[in-house]
């Protein structure tokens, strides 16, 4: 699959196929998780999403997470933030990541997307989590983290899918 070109039948799974190959396979992980949960997000992503819909009860994967890469074929990193308080005073806490998971993508290709990170525990709440941390690229956001400490954020950010150019799916996951 190269940047533009449309996808063969038998290089995908389900979906409506664009001439946008990353919208085409964020699509399909939309799709599958949606099979998996009610939305109220050899490694492949055809592997992975395959994965997300074996029967629930014999996997309990809810989750395809991805890295996306830009034009320049630069990883993607997210930011957001969320509120803490600190001295009993409301403070920002940024967090960052290569990480996500698909939320929703629309018909003209903007997806929601919920970044996650990595925490030995459960965050027990919105802004408890450790992120990319300046990481310079995914692999040192990812190297020798344990796949069960891998968690969701809350912090969405919007993105217009043309605008990446390749995506690597991870093993799908549980986090819900």
């Amino acid at each position: 699959m190269g940047c533009g070109k449309r996808f063969d039948k038998d290089d995908h799974v389900g979906g409506t196929f664009t001439d946008d190959c990353v919208c085409d396979v964020v699509r399909a992980i939309a799709d599958a998780q949606e099979d998996v949960v009610d939305m109220a997000c050899d490694v492949s992503c055809s592997k992975s999403i395959s994965n997300l819909l074996e029967p629930v009860s014999r996997n309990n994967l809810d989750t395809v997470p991805f890295i996306l890469y830009g034009k320049d074929l630069q990883p993607f990193k997210g930011f957001g933030a969320d509120i803490q308080i600190k001295n009993g005073k409301p403070i920002f806490d940024c967090t960052e990541s290569f990480i996500f998971r698909v939320k929703e993508v629309s018909d003209d290709c903007c997806a929601v997307l919920e970044l996650l990170t990595f925490d030995a525990v459960e965050p027990s709440k919105p802004g408890d989590q450790d992120g990319a941390e300046c990481n310079d690229d995914p692999c040192e956001q990812l190297d020798w983290k344990y796949v069960n400490d891998l968690n969701r954020t809350g912090i969405c950010i919007t993105v217009d899918l043309n605008c990446f150019c390749a995506i690597t799916c991870l093993p799908a996951v549980s986090v819900l």
